[in-house]
């Protein structure tokens, strides 16, 4: 977590060499991560953006738009389960079966003929259905109304089970219960550690909480 500016996307995206890193090294599995080819790097993360990407086309494509393909194949050929399966897991099917062509449903460009919490579970969705071991999540509760706030976190919740987890946010309450949370300002990380322990040091992190509970 940190301010606009703090570099928190910048970090993510050094993870995954859209940015090659200057000095230092990431490891990934005890790996160097610039040993990796980068798509088979890529292929670990699964990544949930606050500006939600969906393509023209179907909600059954889109959702099916995460699964990992063999040669050959087509969106077509991931199944309808796996694909509603992944809608249940994070609550999106109950919306999608209202629609008046459920999952065969074309979005429009931009997918403006749904709801910006819809377009979410969407791609969290996605994300599901490739069943990546690492999780990515840059503000992905932003602008949303409330009741759809929950709904995400509880889909959200379900993604990141058992998986390593990256969840950026400036909603203290989205993080605290994080193993570890890595305070950032100007570039760099000034501060680490758990909820509690990040409160007791009194430093910039505890600020920001006590700040938010006014």
């Amino acid at each position: 977590m940190g301010a606009t500016g703090a570099g928190k996307t910048t970090l993510v995206n050094l993870l995954m060499r859209f940015y090659e890193i200057q000095g230092g090294t990431i490891f990934l599995d005890g790996k160097d991560s610039k040993r990796y080819a980068s798509n088979e790097l890529r292929k670990a993360y699964g990544m949930v953006l606050q500006d939600t990407w969906l393509f023209e086309g179907t909600i059954r494509d889109n959702i099916a738009y995460g699964a990992e393909l063999e040669p050959g194949q087509t969106l077509k050929d991931v199944p309808f389960e796996k694909i509603e399966r992944a809608a249940k897991i994070t609550r999106a099917d109950s919306f999608i079966k209202r629609l008046p062509d459920g999952y065969d449903t074309v979005l429009t460009e931009g997918a403006s003929n749904i709801s910006q919490g819809q377009r979410q579970l969407l791609t969290i969705a996605r994300a599901v259905i490739k069943q990546a071991p690492i999780i990515i999540l840059d503000e992905a509760t932003s602008s949303v109304d409330t009741r759809t706030e929950l709904l995400i976190q509880h889909a959200m919740a379900t993604l990141t089970s058992n998986r390593t987890s990256f969840i950026i946010a400036h909603r203290l309450s989205t993080i605290q219960d994080a193993d570890r949370i890595l305070v950032m300002e100007d570039g760099s990380i000034v501060e680490c550690g758990s909820h509690g322990e990040l409160l007791r040091e009194g430093g910039v992190y505890a600020r920001l909480y006590e700040a938010g509970r006014r």
